[in-house]
């Protein structure tokens, strides 16, 4: 054995080494296939030379055994790791991981900065699969085959199957729940849709406009209460301020940034912390109420506006509606096919919304008590290669249901290939909305803190309750509220 380290360190050390600087190399688009192919071809090269070397030296005793050494030592500490990790590449443990690899540093600091993390295991897999492979076909070529120890085998057999079969369950687990990355285009990743045609220093903008001359007004840019809010309210504040801040789109260019967008989470966050003057969107959640709570600010909640939380799937879906229990029971992981609710016999996939998020805490309202299901996530680089785990946003799968503001889902972002279910039988429609027919029916609040001493937020959240803010909700596609 001892005669064999100096050929370990060789073929699996020094010549990996080298090998992995192919990955500097932009061979091929994908990083996956620079650096596979190399270590593959090299592979098959090494272990035929070093087989044909062990031949001629008459050292081919226990040669199948030795080979497989590292191939097992690589699929066990992988295995060890899915488990350190729970299969998430991105996990910090996965570092050590790699110390533990180290001939194949290089390639796995491009992978680490290209967030590729599936090389961490298939870089070595493929080299030392590949080394067996060449060396086990060229000993079967001059029939050299060399004595095999069954018990050496057997040991080995037994601790690949466990550690293969432990890293692909936890593989398969993750295939449930985790898909692959979608990401956003816009509004530097905080936005899921195109907001520039809500935005005020869009000279073209599709903001709607009064009858007549807005009934209040604020000219003075230091006492315009700066808004931020929920994706799906941005039209409405936007407007709101539009119609009432004194040439606006200067002031937001040239002065200060006073119609801001930087979704649900940031912008309540935005609002504790005094950045915000007022907030727009739906019910904060239990634990936005406890950071308010905790900062020592009282919320004020306005209704200016009624909207619907719906939920929709693929227009090949044969349902149609679902009833308040069937919702518990889809986002609670108890109903799981679509034929159980008279649907095609295809697996739930259901989307949700990262927590805190507007659309996210109403579901977790309707929920009640009941406990929902593990989110489907996703795996998105975050810039210099770092891995991020978040929800996974939409995918109109056909076996798939989403929800979110009505709004939101027919005018901001129309897809014609989603269809809103009806919910006990009720559509989601303006009439069953204005009524509260519609069981899911939410208002649309502007939030502020009762110690702002901004003086003209009290008129500004009068004026948007009043004729003309109604007027602008009605317009945006919203339910005003005395409708």
């Amino acid at each position: 054995m001892k005669t064999k380290i100096p050929l370990l360190l060789v073929y699996y050390g020094v010549i990996p080494l080298g090998l992995s600087f192919f990955a500097f190399i932009p061979l091929f688009d994908s990083l996956l296939l620079t650096s596979i192919i190399p270590l593959s071809i090299g592979g098959v090269i090494v272990g035929i030379l070093a087989s044909r070397k062990l031949e001629r030296q008459n050292e081919l005793r226990g040669l199948f055994t030795f080979f497989l050494y590292p191939l097992t030592y690589t699929i066990l500490l992988w295995a060890i790791f899915m488990l350190i990790s729970g299969g998430f590449s991105g996990a910090e443990a996965w570092l050590f991981y790699c110390l533990l690899h180290l001939p194949l540093a290089p390639l796995y600091f491009i992978a680490g900065l290209m967030g590729e993390g599936r090389l961490f295991f298939g870089a070595p897999l493929a080299y030392e699969l590949s080394f067996l492979i060449g060396a086990l076909v060229t000993l079967v070529m001059k029939k050299r085959l060399p004595n095999i120890s069954k018990k050496q085998i057997l040991s080995i057999s037994v601790v690949l199957i466990l550690a293969l079969g432990t890293g692909a369950g936890i593989q398969w687990q993750r295939s449930k729940t985790v898909l692959s990355p979608y990401g956003f285009e816009y509004g530097g990743g905080y936005s899921s849709t195109d907001l520039s045609p809500y935005e005020v220093t869009n000279s073209n903008n599709r903001l709607p406009k009064l009858e007549s001359a807005a009934t209040f007004t604020i000219d003075e840019f230091g006492k315009m209460p700066v808004l931020d809010g929920a994706e799906a309210a941005f039209p409405v504040y936007s407007a709101f301020a539009n119609a009432v801040y004194e040439d606006i789109s200067r002031v937001n260019l040239e002065e200060k940034e006073i119609v801001s967008f930087t979704n649900t989470i940031y912008a309540f966050e935005r609002l504790i912390t005094g950045e915000v003057d007022i907030y727009f969107g739906a019910e904060p959640s239990k634990e936005q109420q406890a950071m308010a709570n905790a900062a020592g600010k009282e919320l004020v909640m306005t209704p200016i506006g009624k909207e619907a939380f719906v939920f929709f799937v693929n227009p090949k879906n044969k349902v149609d509606s679902l009833t308040v229990e069937e919702i518990q029971g889809i986002y609670a992981g108890k109903i799981t096919n679509w034929s159980d609710l008279e649907g095609n016999r295809e697996r739930i996939v259901p989307f949700q919304r990262p927590k805190n998020s507007g659309s996210q805490t109403l579901l977790e309202k309707i929920m009640g008590e009941t406990a929902i299901m593990t989110p489907l996530k996703e795996e998105v680089s975050a810039g210099m290669g770092g891995i991020i785990e978040q929800v996974a946003d939409y995918r109109n799968y056909d076996n798939a249901i989403g929800f979110s503001f009505r709004f939101f889902a027919t005018g901001m972002n129309p897809n014609p290939d989603i269809k809103l279910l009806a919910i006990n039988g009720t559509l989601p429609n303006p009439e069953n909305i204005s009524s509260g027919q519609y069981p899911f029916t939410a208002n649309l609040y502007a939030i502020t803190v009762k110690d702002n001493p901004n003086e003209e937020i009290e008129p500004f959240l009068n004026w948007m309750k009043g004729p003309q803010g109604q007027e602008i909700i009605e317009k945006i596609g919203y339910i005003r509220m005395n409708k």
